[in-house]
């Protein structure tokens, strides 16, 4: 499909910097499958949802994943920016540079006590560090030197600062591994959780560790054109029996985000079936998808052009995303990683 279909203007100042306070007083858009649009809050969610329907949320956890520090090549310095965004070893990782036209292969990083090397470069700013540091150890250094890397469209406005660590991470973030939260889960409170309880809703956790994709735009002109990068995802065998139980009692599967959608899709065989997945998933959804697993997708307004505003107008309907979104942004909805959400009932 022409990606040029994906696109829409936004004004700047519908972007949010800070999320809602409460995080569930973000506002919600209620999308209906015949695109009829509701106006409520996100506290308002249990009243979409009902007894024995399934919430599913991905408990990884990100972590300080950008370092600021120096290059040292022979008598010359220079100050570097990397994102560390996938590991490769107990000292490995691969990582974004920048600028990365200022590093070769050997060159000497220091990131306070914390130094590095230069192992490899690839392409479009990639680059793989070896650090001196290995295992808990390095853990221990990158959460003392690190910063929450808060995406571009933040990053560029603010500094990141100490209230991001605790807003920038659901409440249930476990597994170690994101260099982005899985944003539609910091809506979600304690309030909230014992309000879905209530109703009957039961919560399945998931993992699926954010990574790259997540900072690159779409910059092919066609959506066979692009390519995804791999992020990895664990399903266990014990929750996908229960997920699959709630459907087979014709209850719904709630994807508590793109991240869970897209592992869930994964996972499921060609006639709906969840097993478990421990593996890469690669899976990038478009318009002409057939949905497989997820019934009901809770998810933040996305980025013009972006896989996942792909992904939701694949969910509902492209006219019916569009006429949501201009509907959002009419009515001062905030929008991206710390803006409001919307739930999107097929």
């Amino acid at each position: 499909m022409d990606v040029s279909l994906f696109d829409f203007d936004l004004p700047e100042e519908r972007i949010a910097l800070r999320p809602s306070s409460p995080r569930d007083s973000a506002r919600l858009l209620v999308v209906h499958g015949d695109g009829r649009l509701e106006h409520r809050t996100v506290r308002d969610l249990p009243d979409y949802l009902n007894p024995g329907d399934a919430l599913v949320v991905n408990d990884t956890r990100v972590f300080p994943a950008r370092l600021r520090g120096v290059r040292r090549r022979g008598d010359t310095a220079a100050k570097i920016e990397l994102l560390l965004h996938r590991r490769l070893g107990d000292d490995r990782y691969a990582a974004l540079a920048r600028p990365a036209k200022k590093l070769a292969k050997g060159d000497a990083l220091e990131f306070g006590d914390l130094n590095a090397q230069v192992a490899a470069r690839g392409e479009a700013g990639e680059v793989e560090i070896t650090f001196a540091a290995s295992g808990a150890a390095l853990d221990a250094a990158i959460a003392a030197h690190g910063e929450m890397p808060l995406p571009p469209y933040i990053a560029g406005k603010r500094a990141t600062d100490a209230r991001d660590a605790q807003d920038y991470q659901t409440l249930y973030a476990r597994e170690v591994g994101s260099v982005a939260a899985p944003t539609a889960g910091l809506h979600f409170t304690p309030e909230l959780l014992a309000a879905l309880a209530a109703r009957g809703v039961t919560r399945e956790a998931l993992t699926l560790h954010v990574g790259l994709g997540t900072f690159l735009p779409v910059t092919a002109e066609d959506t066979s054109q692009h390519r995804m990068h791999a992020e990895r995802a664990v399903l266990d065998a014990a929750t996908s029996g229960r997920l699959n139980a709630a459907h087979v009692a014709g209850k719904r599967i709630i994807a508590a985000g793109t991240t869970s959608l897209r592992t869930l899709e994964s996972a499921a065989d060609a006639d709906g079936v969840l097993h478990s997945f421990a593996g890469e998933t690669d899976i990038f959804i478009t318009p002409g998808y057939k949905f497989r697993a997820v019934d009901v997708l809770l998810t933040n307004f996305h980025l013009p052009r972006s896989t996942l505003f792909m992904l939701v107008s694949a969910f509902m309907g492209l006219d019916i995303m569009r006429a949501a979104y201009a509907e959002a942004i009419a009515r001062g909805y905030r929008f991206y990683s710390y803006g409001d959400a919307c739930v999107l009932l097929r």
